[in-house]
């Protein structure tokens, strides 16, 4: 079973920008947290962006002001609106879900960021 179906990612030019979204199934009960993550190739998994229950949120450094995340907490949706793509954010990304203390983790889309 598929936790969390994540889209929205493709090829985009540097400048350009992509939505990402990640919808929770059903099946995933009080998540406190969701957020993105991305592993660029040779690289290690590293944050990009998180937004609590109570719409707090952070972001690395390399993506403020580039990247926004938001939540729809009825639909338990949470997107990433990426601008100013640059070929440095190439990676996959990959959404999770924290709840009762379990990190629930997507399949991972690919962005491409390449002219």
């Amino acid at each position: 079973q598929r936790h969390l179906v994540e889209s929205g990612g493709g090829l985009v030019q540097p400048g350009g920008s992509l939505r990402l979204s990640c919808a929770a199934s059903g099946s995933i009960f009080n998540i406190v947290a969701m957020g993105w993550y991305r592993r660029a190739p040779g690289k290690e998994r590293e944050l990009v962006a998180t937004i609590t229950s109570s719409s707090s949120t952070n972001y690395a450094d390399s993506v403020k002001g580039r990247f926004t995340i938001s939540r729809d907490i009825g639909k338990n949706t949470v997107y990433l609106q990426m601008n100013s793509l640059k070929a440095e954010d190439t990676a996959v990304y990959y959404c999770s879900a924290t709840a009762n203390a379990y990190t629930y983790w997507g399949q991972g889309t690919q962005v491409t960021v390449s002219s």
